[in-house]
């Protein structure tokens, strides 16, 4: 039902922490393949993708292009794009199950929502996030991963063929038409 695309380089530790909650959906045939769109890694990155039993795609594209094609070369009607290193927390699968059956779900995408601990606003900033997301909708990042259905996909065009992809297609999208699943994710750390 899903494929997972995932964009790397020089990821194989992250790739890793990715991968382990998704043999719960993979299980539970929710996702019937895992793509990894690579940037030319010289780290163990496609090891660890042939390990996992994923699909691994080589090209030096910016990551627009390679998640693009990634999408093309997908055999399911439905996309999950996580980084390496975004962690689906427990009751993913249910939540994504339960987005993928809304009759809306067609003409809208999903991501997961940040962790409580993963936003630090005191106050007035706190306050004035609240009325923004109120107002105008909640700002998504594509490290909150991004569901979305082929057709509508295939309707935006996809992702635009640059560096910055991922953020191009979120603001195509926008936040009114982003839902937020009932489900958090960890997102990727950054590396010390």
């Amino acid at each position: 039902m899903i494929t997972v695309i995932i964009p790397t380089l020089e990821s194989e530790r992250t790739l890793v922490q990715t991968l382990a909650p998704l043999v719960s959906g993979a299980t539970a045939g929710l996702i019937t393949e895992v793509i990894v769109a690579d940037a030319g890694s010289c780290d163990a990155t496609a090891e660890v993708a042939d390990l996992a039993g994923c699909t691994y795609r080589v090209s030096d594209a910016p990551s627009g292009a390679r998640l693009k094609d990634a999408a093309a070369a997908a055999r399911t009607p439905w996309f999950l794009f996580l980084r390496p290193g975004t962690v689906p927390e427990p009751g993913w699968i249910e939540a994504v199950e339960a987005f993928m059956a809304d009759g809306e779900a067609s003409d809208r995408a999903a991501a997961f929502q940040r962790r409580p601990d993963e936003i630090e606003r005191p106050g007035l900033m706190a306050f004035l996030a609240t009325l923004k997301a109120a107002l105008v909708g909640t700002p998504i990042g594509p490290d909150q991963g991004l569901l979305i259905a082929r057709r509508f996909y295939d309707r935006l065009g996809g992702h635009p063929a640059s560096a910055e992809g991922e953020a191009a297609l979120l603001s195509r999208l926008g936040p009114r038409r982003i839902a937020l699943l009932a489900a958090a994710a960890r997102p990727p750390r950054p590396h010390t």
